[in-house]
């Protein structure tokens, strides 16, 4: 990974929820795994794709593997990229136990990540572009163009903001709430972490971002309070 410019913003930086230690990484999938099945979303992210046992794949913001673990199983090769070195370690023990040999781990993010292998046939983003500022996202859906072959996809699930709400404290508040409910306190902490910390923005800004960052005419945006932007893009 080569030294980024002084100007750039720094994505290393934690923000929000710090994963620096791998325990803390540990639990944090253990929680997750009993909130989502995790095969059962890989395969219907899959599916969408069209991955086979030809694809190459990169998982930008791969954490503890949720997706690359389960798509390393069908794909000939799965670049698993994030900026905590403590999830990088903690999937590559999990592809360890697996007996996985086909995902190349690379410390980087969507704004450092430099792609060095063949060109990709899908970039499997989830989660994570809200971490970036507004301007950094475009720069990092125009820099994901380069990484994918002609044809390629581009797959994006995040959380969007909608405009049209005019009381979104007392809904923010209220999902707060209701994820502390459904799943426990410490994930209500995260959302809590991600509203307050974080960069997520509202759907018209998001849709503006997606259309000028990755010019298509088969892009499919969704965007819903609590729930995801879900867009994908054919390069």
């Amino acid at each position: 990974m080569k030294p980024a410019p002084k100007w750039q913003y720094d994505e290393m930086k934690p923000c929000g929820v710090d994963f620096t230690d791998i325990e803390e990484v540990a639990a944090y999938d253990i929680m997750h795994q009993k909130l989502r099945d995790y095969a059962r979303s890989s395969e219907g992210v899959m599916q969408r794709l069209g991955l086979g046992s030809g694809s190459i794949v990169i998982d930008m913001g791969s954490g503890t593997g949720a997706f690359a673990l389960h798509a390393a199983k069908k794909c000939r090769t799965i670049y698993a990229a994030d900026i905590s070195a403590a999830m990088l370690e903690y999937c590559r023990q999990q592809a360890e136990k697996q007996g996985l040999s086909n995902i190349v781990f690379c410390h980087g993010g969507l704004l450092t990540y430099e792609h060095v292998g063949d060109l990709a046939d899908a970039i499997v983003c989830v989660l994570v572009l809200h971490h970036l500022p507004d301007f950094w996202k475009q720069v990092a859906l125009k820099r994901f163009r380069t990484m994918l072959k002609p044809g390629g996809r581009l797959l994006l699930f995040d959380f969007v903001f909608p405009s049209w709400e005019e009381n979104s404290g007392a809904k923010i508040e209220d999902w707060i709430q209701a994820v502390g409910v459904t799943a426990n306190a410490r994930l209500a902490q995260e959302a809590l972490i991600f509203v307050r910390d974080e960069f997520g923005t509202y759907d018209w800004i998001m849709e503006g971002i997606i259309k000028q960052g990755w010019i298509s005419s088969d892009l499919y945006l969704h965007t819903r309070m609590n729930k995801d932007l879900d867009c994908i893009a054919n390069n």
